[in-house]
């Protein structure tokens, strides 16, 4: 009995993990740019009374095992890249990926960070860099005199000057993507980190080795859907509900026992 009270709570420990993380995505389900994540699961040790395949003390062969488990344990929160709404700003520098890969962003101490958060600002120095000021990669710098910016599909970035009949080309965007994007690392701010799990970045413009297409004017919205995290938080709700049962069960068992008399 005291084997299931602990079962039991391994089981209540991880559902409350996964309302932890059904909590963050709904959280963030107007955070541009923002991917939900998913709680898995696996389950622990066996105490194996009888393995299967054994031979009894008559020569026969045991056909079917005898364990009982320890119960679950949360191994993995898999962060899901499907694409986000896109929404109208009609900000020409509010830009969002249609397809694979990832804005690059420089960290104040030099490291490039990956994001999906498309919503960029100008410096005072005209340098274009998202909400918390950091650069984008390669860094795009807007004249003074410009009048209106334009970049295309392919991440061409275009300025038209006061006084100029015709635009100049400023910059070209560059997209990264990776083999393995659930193993980047998120670190806040909207950003994510490669790690050893991530693989090296794969870099080129938007519309060449498997990158998106750059669509100005709108915004990648989260991909958390209200509504299933919604009916996964009850689902989670009720396996807590019920592991907690299978403790006070346990607890009544165990108090039946202690009373017993002869």
């Amino acid at each position: 009995m005291i084997k299931a009270m602990r079962t039991a709570a391994t089981g209540m420990v991880a559902q409350q993990m996964n309302v932890d993380n059904i909590a963050n995505n709904l959280a963030n389900v107007n955070t541009t740019g923002f991917k939900k994540s998913k709680i898995e699961f696996q389950d622990v040790l066996y105490q194996n009374y009888r393995k299967a395949g054994t031979t009894t003390a008559v020569g026969a062969e045991v056909p079917v095992g005898l364990s009982i488990g320890y119960g679950t344990k949360v191994v993995a929160s898999v962060r899901q890249f499907s694409e986000g709404d896109l929404t109208s700003t009609g900000n020409p520098l509010d830009l969002a990926i249609s397809g694979d890969g990832f804005f690059q962003i420089q960290h104040p101490d030099g490291s490039i960070a990956y994001s999906r958060d498309g919503a960029l600002k100008l410096s005072a120095e005209g340098r274009v860099v998202n909400s918390d000021g950091y650069f984008l990669i390669p860094e795009i710098s807007v004249p003074e005199d410009t009048v209106s910016i334009s970049v295309g599909t392919d991440g061409t970035v275009e300025v038209m000057q006061y006084g100029q009949d015709s635009p100049t080309e400023i910059g070209q965007l560059e997209l990264a993507r990776f083999i393995n994007p659930s193993g980047l690392s998120a670190v806040g701010r909207n950003l994510l980190v490669s790690t050893g799990a991530s693989g090296d970045p794969i870099t080129d413009i938007p519309t060449q080795s498997g990158l998106g297409q750059i669509d100005q004017g709108y915004l990648e919205m989260s991909n958390v859907k209200v509504v299933d995290e919604m009916v996964n938080m009850i689902v989670a709700q009720r396996a807590y509900e019920m592991n907690s049962k299978a403790i006070q069960t346990a607890e009544d068992m165990a108090a039946i026992a202690n009373n017993l008399k002869r």
